[in-house]
């Protein structure tokens, strides 16, 4: 897995502060971000910890995740305010690329099965497009391990609410290793924006899956 933050709104934390302080301002944000940047970093922090959140969906942030499976890639495609371009199996003949879950890598026997079907699935693949069957009818034999490129643009907000739900350790492991590296790339550009977020244990103080086991299971004080 290759994750990089190709693109990014300027000074995400600064932009927002602005438009957290033009909400109550007769000025415009041009003109309030020429302000010292400590003071629209106190105001952007003033915000949203009154719960007011949609200034900080000004600011956005593009990466490119490369090698990923089909299967995570199925999973972040659910987090719908977002954008997504994805490398088309249609129009794309792949070469023999797929992601090994660490379980099933840990287990020498399943290994061998695992990497058995690997061979398979490919040389079926290629088998068929030998035969003429164009590449959009042979994808159906690949697996969803499959790995892919695509293409991720969301907003701060969003953002934060992807890092709640796939930091948590109940997510599934390859889009939960794939949220940590995006988390730790918009934390450099972003650090006031993204200075509490992670899974809705850390930042609410609260486990929605109910699982005292985890370990990072709020606990209670006294």
């Amino acid at each position: 897995m290759k994750v990089k933050l190709i693109a990014h709104t300027p000074d995400p934390d600064a932009l927002a502060g602005a438009a957290a302080r033009s909400c109550r301002s007769r000025r415009a944000a041009d003109e309030i971000l020429k302000e010292d940047r400590s003071k629209l970093l106190q105001s952007l922090e003033v915000c949203v910890g009154r719960g007011h959140e949609s200034v900080i969906e000004h600011a956005s942030f593009t990466f490119s995740v490369e090698g990923v499976s089909r299967a995570c890639t199925h999973e972040l495609v659910r987090h719908r305010i977002a954008s997504y371009s994805q490398q088309s199996q249609r129009a794309v003949k792949l070469e023999k690329s797929y992601v090994v879950p660490p379980t099933i890598s840990r287990d020498r026997e399943a290994e061998k099965i695992y990497l058995a079907a690997m061979d398979a699935a490919w040389r079926d693949y290629l088998a068929l497009i030998d035969r003429g069957i164009p590449v959009e009818d042979a994808r159906y034999v690949l697996p969803n391990a499959a790995t892919a490129n695509i293409v991720v643009t969301m907003n701060a907000r969003s953002l934060l609410n992807f890092f709640k739900l796939r930091c948590c350790t109940h997510a599934q492991w390859e889009i939960r290793e794939l949220a940590y590296e995006m988390l730790k790339l918009v934390k450099k550009v972003a650090p006031k924006i993204f200075e509490r977020a992670g899974p809705s244990c850390v930042v609410d103080g609260r486990c929605p899956e109910k699982d005292e086991s985890c370990p990072l299971y709020p606990k209670k004080s006294g």
